[in-house]
């Protein structure tokens, strides 16, 4: 018997909405890698631009990678590894005593006994996420610190940011250009998106793990009854001889 329907949907959106969240944490690394090496031209008035580093100086990013590893860990380990155990399970030789059955068996039971480990890790990654971007949402840039700071390129140093956090604040600033701008803000949103992405991540996981628990109950049951029911017709068989 293969995997229920509901099953193969629920471990396809936990794949797709894993990939969503690697993609975007992936963009926002990428722009911020290459954010560290610029200057913000703002205006601290209409005549006078100054220079801000593209990067604070404490810049937190535990957070992206907690939500990055819950992400692998649903793509690899709970999507890819699912798919070619849950396909192993339905091949005949599955309860053979080869080394193909033991194989097959061994590699399902483990991706089963990982579902609620992985299910926890992105919960985790969740509640952590949020925790620490609400905690410093809101906090702005102090200008006159920057015109107090003798090099351009010295980073802010006042507050711990999140990326969500720091890019909002420079969004807040009055940017000398609109290209700037524009930067800012699409990545503002790829880095809110890959937090938010967290929430369907975690509600197609948890469904996904009940699926794939109810659905190994459903089998053992029915591979009870089928062995049940073998050993009952092979003693009416030998009782009549």
């Amino acid at each position: 018997m293969g995997a229920s329907l509901p099953l193969k949907v629920a471990l396809g959106l936990t794949m797709v909405t894993s990939a969503i969240e690697l993609s975007f944490i992936s963009v926002t690394v990428g722009y911020l890698a290459n954010l560290g090496k610029l200057n913000i031209s703002v205006f601290l008035s209409p005549s006078q631009p100054i220079q801000v580093a593209g990067l604070p100086d404490k810049l937190s990013v535990n957070q992206g990678h907690t939500a990055n590893g819950a992400a692998g860990t649903g793509l690899i380990i709970i999507g890819f590894a699912g798919i070619i155990a849950l396909w192993l399970r339905g091949r005949p030789s599955y309860y053979n005593s080869s080394f193909t059955g033991l194989f097959s068996r061994t590699l399902y039971r483990l991706w089963l006994g990982l579902n609620l480990p992985a299910l926890l890790l992105t919960l985790g990654a969740l509640a952590y996420v949020f925790a620490v971007t609400n905690m410093h949402q809101g906090q702005s840039i102090d200008l006159s610190v920057v015109q107090s700071l003798r090099d351009a390129s010295l980073k802010y140093p006042l507050l711990e940011w999140t990326p969500q956090g720091w890019l909002q604040a420079l969004l807040k600033l009055d940017l000398v250009t609109q290209s700037d701008r524009d930067a800012i803000e699409v990545h503002y949103k790829v880095s809110k998106g890959w937090q938010y992405n967290l929430i369907p991540l975690f509600l197609s996981q948890l469904a996904q793990t009940i699926l794939a628990m109810l659905d190994a109950r459903t089998r053992r049951t029915e591979r009870g009854t089928y062995v049940s029911a073998s050993e009952d017709k092979e003693t009416t068989i030998f009782e009549a001889k």
